[in-house]
């Protein structure tokens, strides 16, 4: 890193000293003290050649992450949301300001490669013993599928499944394979995600295995969530919901699902009563779990995923440039709840 100042040149033996000095500072780890005691110098003397040194280009500093990650998009997505964590994953390939281009880079928000970056970071976060939650989503599907290496800790399922028919069944397997890869146990729940009424729900949620499983969701440390935006294909309760029950929970504003739970723009919980008939942890629970990572991207889930970010029930994000670039764009940096676990409805 060069500041681009300009100075009387160095001679030959200030250039051995500061390059020695800086190869015993930057490459061997030595602090200021040590050197000027080598050196025979004060720190002080060793902090301003150390100086010198970057100007003059004797070392240059470069911050480097692999490629397909945004060092720069992550940090500013971390400030302005308050995050333990933010990870910004490239975009699929496109070009950006063709509107074409876009809306295929949007519609190829990349689940796969968010899942890979989300299982990196899990590895990083669960330790020894930690109770891992996983709730059902295409990202953290791709997560459980990516996971090469864990801590032995227990996986318990968040949420029931999702079948309508199609080929993303994979909630159970998830928490299979999290399980296996940690070498603890699995604690999945065979039951769909949305009853037809709260009685069903109530009834599943006392059987046996599925009783289980609630009783550990006081004790997840870790949790990794998925977010929708309430549109089809891209929120699940939304695509289960009669038409009717959608216009019913869209009058509300609804601007993002997460776990069953719906979220206005502000990030406060609105349908409440719809948790009343979902197999899924409850937002209280959720809020109470330590670190609890999301997973989403593309431009489409950027107002949902702020409205989520907003609600204080996250710590942490594993998103795309495509969203980030949305979410950094908005013109009021707004409550970072997060920071703190703060309730913005109260609820």
């Amino acid at each position: 890193m060069s500041t681009g100042r300009t100075a009387t040149r160095m001679g030959p033996a200030e250039l051995m000293q500061a390059a020695a000095m800086a190869r015993r500072f930057y490459l061997e780890g030595k602090s200021k003290i040590q050197i000027a005691e080598e050196f025979g110098v004060s720190r002080f003397k060793v902090a301003r050649v150390l100086e010198t040194a970057q100007e003059r280009d004797l070392v240059r500093i470069e911050i480097r992450v692999p490629a397909e990650l945004d060092a720069e998009r992550s940090d500013r997505l971390r400030a302005r949301f308050g995050l333990r964590h933010a990870v910004v994953v490239e975009s699929p390939s496109g070009v950006l300001g063709d509107s074409a281009a876009l809306e295929a880079v949007d519609e190829a928000a990349d689940p796969e490669n968010l899942g890979e970056v989300a299982a990196d970071l899990l590895g990083e976060l669960v330790t020894d013993g930690d109770v891992l939650g996983l709730a059902w989503g295409r990202s953290t599907i791709h997560m459980a599928a990516a996971l090469r290496q864990l801590p032995p800790c227990t996986v318990v399922q968040l949420t029931g499944v999702y079948d309508a028919g199609t080929a993303d069944r994979g909630s159970v397997e998830a928490v299979r394979r999290a399980a296996e890869v940690a070498g603890g146990e699995a604690h999945p729940i065979y039951a769909p995600m949305l009853l037809p009424d709260s009685a069903t729900a109530s009834a599943l949620r006392s059987q046996t295995g599925i009783a289980r499983a609630f009783e550990y969701f006081d004790k997840v440390t870790v949790a990794a969530v998925s977010i929708g935006s309430w549109e089809p294909g891209i929120s699940t309760v939304h695509d289960m919901l009669a038409p009717e029950e959608r216009d019913h929970y869209s009058s509300l504003g609804v601007a993002a699902e997460m776990s069953a739970h719906l979220f206005d723009a502000e990030g406060r919980r609105i349908g409440r009563d719809l948790g009343e008939r979902c197999i899924t942890v409850e937002a209280d629970r959720l809020r109470r779990v330590p670190e609890v990572v999301a997973i989403a991207g593309g431009q489409r889930k950027a107002e949902a995923i702020g409205a989520v970010l907003r609600s204080g029930l996250v710590t942490s994000l594993v998103t795309d440039t495509a969203a980030a670039d949305r979410l950094l764009g908005e013109v009021r940096p707004g409550p970072r709840p997060a920071l703190d676990r703060a309730d913005p409805d109260g609820g």
